[in-house]
């Protein structure tokens, strides 16, 4: 246990290019097959799911103040575009409930931040 207390492993850049593949390949298959039953390859990549996707890339990097704005702003963007019938009690709880996802945000951030500085 002592020995990975001092050797934590760095974060690779690596380590997010394949991520980034690995969920670019998804939504691929995703698109291609028409799995959500949006139509056509050019409903699926719209500026609202790179939004999502940058946000899901940023949180996976454990940035995540920026990830859960990021997907927050994609994923409410595109329920409006959808025209999808959001419910009131939605429309009241989202923007709080992702006010308060960024302050846990910014909580476990910072531990994650502490336990870099102890180490170096």
């Amino acid at each position: 246990m002592k020995n990975r207390e001092h050797y934590p492993r760095e974060h690779h850049p690596l380590v997010s290019l394949g991520l980034f593949f690995i969920i670019l390949g998804i939504a691929l298959l995703t698109a291609t097959n028409d799995l959500l039953g949006l139509g056509s390859v050019r409903e699926y990549f719209t500026w609202q799911t790179a939004l999502i996707f940058i946000g899901l890339l940023l949180i996976v990097n454990l940035r995540f103040t920026g990830g859960i704005l990021l997907t927050a702003a994609g994923t409410w963007f595109m329920l409006e575009e959808m025209l999808i019938d959001i419910p009131p009690v939605l429309k009241i709880i989202y923007w709080p409930g992702v006010i308060i996802l960024l302050g846990i945000s910014f909580i476990i951030s910072y531990f994650f931040i502490k336990k870099r500085k102890i180490v170096n």
